[in-house]
């Protein structure tokens, strides 16, 4: 882009922060971040293709002088803590609907995959879980208690165990790591895609295996218990991953870094929201789980209860912080 093109795009934003930051009246805290954001990638996409000239220099000063304003006796605002829950991660998620959006679809093919595979494949429950489990879960069938798997003694060791592996399981679904040999590789959309598709064919060839033996509502009953928090923590970690390697891949005006930067910060709100969510599932699995033989009333009021906290939370929520962001951002231009 010649500089003249970026000046005249970007001319219009930086002279309305300018008056802002030196007018009179205090900026507001979350708008003064926003713009500082802006600015320095900004700034850095200047010093990218316009090295010592004086749109960088400009920009370089004014960059100079907010971050002071920012970092000068600092103090840790009251109820920063609550935004960060209530608005900053609401906002992330309304940002980034379309990656996410992008995760559901892709995790539900993959369950029909799953179920179509496992339903004309008699091996292929085997291939995905291992004979072991396979063999396991049948004599649990064949004994009458086939969800005796969530029945360890060891509650407490179960729980740590399981939100270990959820977090890590978020973790690589956001960072997009592939094993390879003994190791693990960052592959980015790329890998968030096939972790997807892994732990997609997965659920979709285990419930189809419960349906062919007799046995599905006892395991939609016991198993979506802990996993409607489980799955759905899954899918939006996906999306997380989805968004930081589409910025990567993607950069549109910003340098490549710049945008992965700002594509990265977006997953991890996302990913750092994720985590209660993880450890409520553990909790349920290791806790809860357990009890198969539970009222029906009950545990259905769980699987719902969970569904409704999870829309709730990562798509009414975001949905009314970003429209109302939207109308206050309209007023203002007007």
């Amino acid at each position: 882009m010649r500089e003249a093109v970026f000046v005249r795009r970007h001319a219009g934003a930086w002279s309305e922060f300018e008056e802002e930051f030196e007018g009179a009246r205090e900026v507001a805290p979350d708008a003064l971040a926003d713009g500082y954001v802006r600015l320095t990638d900004d700034l850095a996409y200047a010093r990218t293709f316009y090295p010592g000239s004086p749109t960088t220099a400009y920009l370089n000063g004014l960059a100079a002088l907010v971050h002071r304003r920012i970092y000068r006796n600092r103090r840790e605002e009251r109820g920063r803590l609550l935004r960060f829950w209530t608005r900053e991660i609401p906002e992330t998620i309304y940002a980034e609907r379309k990656p996410l959006l992008l995760s559901l679809l892709l995790f539900a093919t993959f369950v029909a995959i799953g179920v179509l595979s496992a339903a004309y494949d008699d091996t292929y429950v085997r291939l995905i879980m291992g004979d072991a489990y396979v063999n396991m879960t049948l004599y649990n069938i064949e004994s009458g208690d086939p969800m005796a798997v969530y029945k360890d003694s060891d509650q407490a060791g179960m729980f740590v165990g399981i939100a270990r592996n959820n977090i890590l399981v978020s973790i690589y679904c956001f960072l997009g790591i592939l094993p390879v040999g003994g190791g693990a590789l960052p592959a980015f959309s790329l890998g968030t895609a096939f972790l997807l598709m892994m732990n997609g064919v997965m659920l979709g060839a285990f419930q189809t295996f419960f349906y062919q033996h007799g046995v599905f509502w006892e395991s939609v009953r016991t198993i979506w218990i802990h996993g409607t928090l489980e799955i759905s923590a899954i899918i939006i970690a996906g999306g997380a991953g989805l968004a930081m390697g589409n910025a990567l891949l993607f950069p549109g005006t910003y340098p490549r870094l710049a945008s992965l930067r700002r594509g990265a910060i977006a997953g991890l709100k996302i990913v750092i929201g994720l985590v209660p969510v993880f450890v409520a599932a553990a909790a349920l699995e290791g806790f809860v789980t357990r009890y198969t033989d539970m009222p029906l009333a009950l545990s259905l009021t769980i699987i719902v209860g969970s569904l409704v906290l999870v829309i709730g939370y990562f798509v009414v929520l975001p949905w009314r912080v970003g429209m109302a962001r939207g109308r206050v951002m309209v007023m203002g231009d007007g």
